[in-house]
């Protein structure tokens, strides 16, 4: 049993409280990407530590990418009637930190690989890293309103997640075809 005090004490705000949370987590990942970016500028790889960031950056693709097809997959079954919503949220909230590993894997070498960024490819895919982190994040936000829904989910919540899951797959596989496109150049 807690004390009187305990329970009056304020619950610390976490990320996915509301959408100010998110927005805020959304900043420090923008500026953490840019800060990146910028570093990127100011160093060079030789050949060894080269080779060692592109193999972490196909093994955080496999990763995180994977991941978020199984994510999908689990929406997928619930959509086709396949699998309950409990299912699905528990099974997607277990794969958030794959995910976000995976992200974080790729962010990271892929900083270590020099990006041109005089490239419009390149340009074009950091823009699919940073609005891949924030459809992430304000897909944390989802979730939290997925496990508090009783019952019947709402065409408004459908309607999100869809939007969620689409801007996910487009910006995955954008940066993978630009990834591709930009090593057989």
């Amino acid at each position: 049993m807690s004390s009187p005090a305990a329970r009056l004490a304020p619950r610390p705000v976490r990320l996915y409280d509301s959408w100010w949370t998110v927005a805020a987590g959304a900043l420090c990942a923008l500026v953490v990407l840019a800060a990146g970016l910028w570093c990127s500028l100011h160093m060079q790889a030789d050949a060894a530590m080269r080779s060692a960031a592109l193999f972490a950056h196909l093994a955080s693709l496999v990763l995180g990418f994977g991941a978020v097809l199984s994510a999908d997959y689990y929406g997928l079954l619930w959509a086709t009637g396949r699998c309950g919503l409990a299912e699905v949220v528990a099974a997607t909230s277990r794969l958030h930190v794959p995910i976000w590993a995976g992200l974080g894997g790729l962010v990271v070498s892929g900083l270590m690989l020099h990006p041109d960024l005089t490239s419009t490819l390149t340009l074009t895919k950091i823009g699919l890293v940073a609005l891949l982190t924030v459809n992430g994040l304000q897909a944390g936000l989802l979730g939290r309103r997925l496990e508090a829904a009783t019952g019947e989910v709402g065409r408004g919540l459908l309607v999100w997640g869809g939007a969620t899951a689409l801007v996910s797959q487009a910006c995955w596989w954008g940066a993978v075809v630009i990834g591709f496109l930009n090593t057989n150049r």
